[in-house]
């Protein structure tokens, strides 16, 4: 079982903080750290979060949200062997050629340890701000990974649809990864088949094994739709660091590959990092 933390850009005091914890991580054994994304958080919103019963994704407007792919390029600069990851970047509100072009240069400059975990979003209040239409996201969601894996490529990119139009170019440098890795995550919508037929990994922001197995069956019947093998998607979950090797084995039965551990809630983080390694990287 792979064991990560996330998330390693919030509520950050400095730059420095990022680094640190990123090397202590990387010398204690795990395997990878995550961020999470929000350009904006709003002072109010009517959006509801999807994933606790508040409805709130529980970040003030003034919590430090660093850039999940700045902070991730300054941790592939102080790392050698340790996987980076967005846990996840809201790909819909976003330039699909910048996303490819960042994306495919963080993986160029870590020597190939960049996973880029994608979402389609929930806070209507931040498409609003960046000026994208929040209609239509799943739709232009699947069309964008469609179009950068062709950016990928490193072939003349041809791709002409309801919200692309892009004609004659390539762009270098290529993921050092091939394939390179996108991971879809959550679990409301279409997540299942677009993650059968466009992903290659799988993210779940939950920790229950019971919710999990259900979401795995789910996808195993969208992977059988389209004749694919469920053993090519690579499951990561949330792991709240309890429960030691028998709740790990429960989940890897289950088909988990890789556990993350948040780094936020009550206690000392560093502690429980050095006690995670101690009693169950170890």
């Amino acid at each position: 079982m792979k064991v990560g933390i996330i998330p390693i850009n919030i509520g950050v005091q400095s730059g420095g903080q990022i680094v640190e914890t990123a090397q202590l991580v990387e010398s204690l054994g795990y395997e990878s750290v995550w961020t999470f994304e929000h350009v904006v958080v709003p002072v109010n919103y009517d959006s509801k979060y999807p994933y606790n019963k508040s409805g709130s994704m529980g970040a003030a407007p003034e919590t430090n949200f660093v850039d999940p792919l700045i902070a991730l390029a300054a941790v592939a600069s102080a790392t050698t062997t340790l996987r980076l990851a967005t846990g996840v970047n809201i790909l819909s509100q976003v330039n699909p050629i910048y996303m490819a072009k960042q994306a495919a240069s963080l993986d160029f400059i870590s020597n190939g340890r960049f996973m880029l975990g994608v979402g389609i979003g929930w806070l209507r209040e931040e498409f609003e701000a960046l000026g994208v239409p929040f209609e239509r996201r799943g739709a232009r969601f699947d069309d964008y990974v469609t179009g950068m894996r062709k950016i990928w490529s490193g072939e003349v990119v041809e791709h002409e649809s309801d919200f692309i139009s892009w004609k004659g170019f390539k762009s270098y440098p290529l993921p050092i990864q091939s394939p390179f890795p996108v991971i879809m995550g959550g679990v409301k919508g279409k997540i299942f088949e677009r993650t059968a037929q466009l992903g290659n990994g799988w993210f779940a922001p939950s920790g229950d094994p019971v919710e999990l197995k259900s979401h795995i069956e789910s996808l195993q019947k969208e992977c059988d739709a389209v004749g694919r093998d469920i053993s090519e998607i690579e499951i990561t979950c949330m792991w709240p660091g309890l429960g030691g090797e028998d709740f790990l084995g429960e989940l890897k039965a289950i088909g988990v590959s890789r556990v993350v551990m948040p780094m936020m809630g009550e206690g000392d983080p560093i502690e429980k990092l050095h006690k995670v390694a101690e009693e169950v990287i170890a």
